[in-house]
């Protein structure tokens, strides 16, 4: 973890204002709550952030240094606390071509996060080694639809726990943060949801994609690629007597 909380300082050096929009909810299989400005977008969702800063180059920068400060303020100047986002306790990927997702390993973490937004005016995205500002967002209403979210998203748990881990391969691997990644294609589909993707014990609902490269040439040995509830995108391959996945922006080698 790594987070503080501050008694008061001031941040004389931000020239930034907060996009000023309102906070909304959306419920469904991805809830989250969201603003959203003329230029930029921060969605919260059950275990994830995605932010959409103004500008591509922004979002590969962040992808690059594979980190991000979340700055929490209490006025425009005072930060009372902050959480840096780096590999030892988050995935951090470009997703769907231009937001930055940042997935959390722990749900104490997260719900740190989560806790601040609720609790503060507004927050500053910024570089982790530098005192460069990529959105500062307000949060006004923040706390009303954060805890929305926390509600959906205690249901989403408790629906996904009456479903069976899978019982198939299982991969191993990962980078700072070592992962034991299994999934099963259901005889029965659930709706739109034909897999079942465990991560660490924990289970989530997924579609299969078979076509999942379109018109363009799939890479050597690439089975299927598995869609999640919960928007991850896990990549199956097969070749050579090799077995093995991608996940995030690790591969991950069958183990059993």
């Amino acid at each position: 973890m790594k987070y503080k909380i501050l008694s008061g300082f001031a941040l004389v050096s931000i020239i930034a204002t907060p996009a000023l929009a309102e906070w909304s909810f959306v419920d469904g299989p991805t809830a989250n709550a969201f603003i959203q400005s003329n230029d930029s977008t921060l969605e919260l969702q059950c275990n994830r952030i995605r932010f959409a800063p103004a500008g591509y180059e922004d979002s590969e920068d962040i992808a690059a240094k594979q980190g991000l400060s979340i700055r929490f303020m209490k006025d425009g100047t005072t930060e009372t606390g902050a959480f840096q986002v780096g590999q030892d306790n988050a995935i951090v990927r470009i997703v769907d071509n231009f937001p930055v997702e940042i997935s959390f390993n722990s749900a104490q973490d997260y719900d740190f996060v989560l806790d601040q937004l609720a609790a503060n005016a507004s927050v500053n995205l910024s570089r982790i080694d530098q005192d460069v500002t990529y959105g500062i967002f307000d949060l006004t209403g923040s706390s009303a639809a954060i805890k929305s979210l926390r509600s959906a998203c205690s249901g989403a748990e408790q629906e996904t726990a009456n479903y069976e881990p899978p019982e198939g391969a299982v991969y191993c691997g990962g980078g700072a943060v070592k992962r034991q990644i299994e999934y099963v294609i259901l005889d029965t589909p659930d709706g739109e949801w034909d897999a079942l993707l465990t991560v660490n014990g924990e289970v989530t609902r997924a579609m299969t994609a078979y076509s999942f490269f379109g018109n363009a040439e799939a890479p050597k040995g690439f089975v299927v690629a598995l869609l999640g509830e919960d928007r991850s995108e896990t990549l199956v391959f097969s070749d050579g007597g090799r077995d093995w996945l991608e996940y995030g922006d690790y591969q991950y080698e069958k183990c059993n």
